[in-house]
């Protein structure tokens, strides 16, 4: 078996890994505020999209060190989450979509990241999506030994506007036709891609997370605190209140210009963009209605610049608290998003799109700001944090902590960044090195096809240029790093 992403040994020690006994907090630890972003890439003013209105993630970026190539181990919300709470990647959690069971029936005693800190003395809570699962129908998904008390979430309502309450409840009265019409707005009813309804902030969903994060500072500010934040925006439906939408004028709303799949790309390595097309307005098949792409490319920035109002709000409060100096503030997302470049909507993918994420944090007593080039991954998240904090960290964790970084960001790091996801029965496992993304399709012990981009010559990732002889060393060198697996890449500061 591959050492790409798991041995007999990684399994065991999960199950033999104790948990954290109980202790009291240091007053000098810091508190950690976790906010999650959902389908969120990098497309923000401080990775240099000036086009964006995200002037709330730009300041802390510039009280933090802003990580340039982040990548998820799962482009997939569950997957990808799991991996971050775990510490722990999908070969060992044996989690790569957002189906399968609940990883608590595989690993019952595996200590969480926020499980880690609230054994350690902290009041741990969840506000939001955190786990998978951004509503009360899936609370189990929510890990309840994480947290010192019940996850909260709003309810799950999407539209707002007179045809889009339409629409979702025609859906609602179509799949649910014995239950009341009016239950639909506490289900998962997926009507239009898009709304623009001219509501306050928190009417909606993030600025309800907002309002309940604010609140719960308030409360718990005296103690030291967990306290994670997860916005589900720019998740679709693209749906922000109208004043955001209008700080993208259509006229000003560029779409991508390479939709369409890489040359000599294998059909692996595509999707046919599911989730999108569940919304009443996307076809079922065939390319996105080209009226559409704009809209859609244009909520997609309204909705970042929504959940940045609701970042700015937290961060505002925390400040006027006087927490700031004494709080680790973390923001990640939890994987990329396509929009029409690739001809793919969505995520689910090994691209580069799907893979690379924006990740900030600010720490106390950091010495570093600005930016950093190192390859990093979001498994390595739970060991930074503890060591951060002075906690002691799982023995089992897949992650290299990142604190080096914090005070010399151009300090030599890993060779190359993991990824994967399946489709089937074929598993695509992925490596980003700092100029190459190379992925490996394999079903069993068989490749059955191989990808080679060449993201300093090809950014964007237009052309596969596996099949080129010129490349074969070249390949033969990334199959073999591959091979050697994720803990070979982790070379020394």
């Amino acid at each position: 078996m591959l050492a790409t992403f798991q041995t007999c040994a990684a399994i065991l020690s999960v199950f033999l890994f104790p948990l954290a006994c109980e202790e009291t907090v240091s007053k000098g630890r810091p508190n950690v505020l976790f906010i999650a972003v959902d389908d969120l890439r990098p497309q923000l003013g401080c990775y240099g999209h000036e086009q964006m209105v995200t002037p709330h993630i730009d300041a802390l970026a510039v009280r933090g060190l802003v990580f340039n190539r982040a990548y998820c181990q799962a482009a997939v919300c569950r997957a990808s989450r799991l991996s971050i709470l775990t510490g722990l990647r999908p070969d060992t959690t044996r989690i790569y979509t957002n189906g399968g069971r609940l990883f608590r029936s595989r690993f019952p005693n595996h200590v969480t990241l926020p499980q880690q800190f609230k054994n350690h003395g902290y009041h741990s809570q969840s506000i939001g999506k955190i786990f998978h699962g951004a509503m009360k129908i899936r609370s189990k998904w929510n890990d309840p030994k994480s947290w010192s008390v019940p996850a909260w979430w709003p309810g799950p309502r999407y539209y707002y506007t007179p045809s889009g309450i339409a629409t979702a409840q025609k859906v609602f009265a179509r799949k649910r036709p014995k239950r009341p019409l009016d239950e639909w707005v506490n289900d998962f009813v997926l009507g239009p891609s898009y709304e623009i309804p001219e509501v306050a902030d928190s009417v909606l969903y993030d600025g309800q997370v907002a309002d309940h994060a604010i609140a719960t500072l308030r409360k718990i500010h005296k103690k030291p605190f967990f306290l994670a934040v997860g916005f589900l925006k720019p998740h679709l439906p693209f749906i922000a209140p109208k004043k955001y939408w209008d700080l993208y004028p259509p006229d000003q709303v560029k779409p991508a210009q390479n939709q369409h799949p890489p040359k000599g790309s294998p059909k692996l390595a595509l999707t046919n963009w599911n989730h999108p097309r569940s919304y009443t307005d996307i076809p079922r098949t065939g390319p996105m209605p080209p009226t559409l792409v704009p809209t859609l490319t244009r909520g997609y920035a309204a909705c970042i610049s929504y959940v940045d109002a609701q970042v700015g709000r937290v961060l505002k409060e925390l400040d006027q608290l006087g927490l700031r100096k004494n709080t680790l503030i973390v923001l990640w997302g939890d994987h990329g998003f396509h929009l029409g470049e690739n001809h793919i909507w969505g995520k689910a993918t090994n691209f580069e799109l799907s893979t690379r994420v924006p990740l900030i944090i600010s720490a106390p007593k950091m010495k570093a700001t600005g930016h950093t080039a190192a390859l990093v991954e979001l498994v390595d998240l739970y060991p930074s944090l503890c060591e951060l904090a002075g906690l002691s960290a799982p023995k089992n964790l897949e992650g290299k902590s990142m604190v080096p970084l914090l005070n010399d960001p151009d300090l030599v790091w890993k060779k190359a960044a993991f990824s994967q996801y399946p489709r089937g029965r074929v598993m695509g496992r992925s490596i980003r090195t700092s100029r190459w993304r190379f992925t490996r399709w394999s079903e069993g012990n068989k490749t059955v096809a191989t990808e080679l981009y060449d993201h300093q010559n090809d950014p964007e990732g237009n052309e596969n240029v596996a099949s080129r002889e010129d490349y074969a060393g070249l390949i033969e060198e990334l199959n073999a790093q591959l091979d050697a697996g994720w803990r070979a890449s982790q070379q020394g500061q």
